[in-house]
């Protein structure tokens, strides 16, 4: 686990999207393709439009987007993880359509039922996947809340204590909306690197907690550790309650 430590949100957005730039092209450079797990959130977001002014080095055709939670909301709500991304990014770089993996629509097929939305999705998944039950993805980037949830996975929660499924819904998230999609530990855990953007004194508690090894049942982003690699990107204000 790395912690790196910037001045303010800004220079961590940057930090984070130009070291993104630079997985992205050895993974392409190794593999041919890379894979990336987006989130939503000022932080996260903001890597995207960081990329979007600066990833003149990267093949966006040979790129697949997954995102690690999603909003249960009808399909262009601009709630949704995956609108915000389109204007911040997506609508603005050559990447192929069909290397765009969005999460289920809460007015689509599975309208009312986020739990086969869910199974929907962990079936994508796994047609993406290369030796395994689902993909190894490059980097999942996290946003993190005051409580230390990540994704949709929320302290005390079904989500956060589930061990076995990779992706399920949930209808009781305490913030709103009630219903939504995601990514559980086990599959954030597949990644080879995982990057949590935090930036606030909000987060401060939290994220001292998480760092120094928290149960994810109380503290979710404590379960976040990449395969590889786990790095936590924090402003000074996150990262006030570490230990100096």
């Amino acid at each position: 686990m790395t912690v790196q430590t910037y001045d303010d949100s800004a220079a961590l957005v940057e930090a984070a999207a130009a070291k993104l730039i630079d997985v992205i092209v050895d993974a392409q450079a190794a593999r041919g393709t890379a894979s990336v797990v987006l989130t939503g959130g000022g932080n996260g977001i903001g890597v995207l439009r960081a990329l979007r002014a600066d990833s003149g080095r990267i093949d966006w055709s040979k790129v697949d987007i997954f995102w690690g939670d999603e909003r249960f909301v009808p399909a262009g709500h601009p709630d949704r993880n995956e609108v915000q991304a389109h204007e911040a990014l997506l609508d603005h770089v050559p990447v192929d359509p069909a290397r765009l993996h969005p999460m289920p629509y809460g007015d689509g097929a599975y309208a009312g039922d986020p739990d086969a939305a869910a199974h929907a999705y962990e079936h994508l998944l796994a047609a993406h996947a290369v030796g395994g039950p689902i993909p190894d993805f490059d980097v999942h980037l996290l946003g993190m809340g005051g409580e230390g949830h990540v994704n949709s996975l929320f302290p005390e929660t079904d989500a956060v204590r589930e061990q076995s499924r990779f992706v399920v819904g949930v209808t009781d998230s305490p913030k709103p909306p009630a219903e939504r999609v995601t990514l559980t530990l086990p599959a954030v855990q597949r990644a080879r690197r995982v990057w949590l953007l935090v930036a606030g004194a909000d987060k401060a508690e939290a994220t001292a907690a998480a760092i120094g090894g928290a149960d994810p049942v109380d503290v979710p982003s404590a379960g976040a550790l990449g395969a590889e690699e786990t790095v936590w990107f924090l402003d000074r204000a996150a990262a006030a309650s570490l230990p100096s």
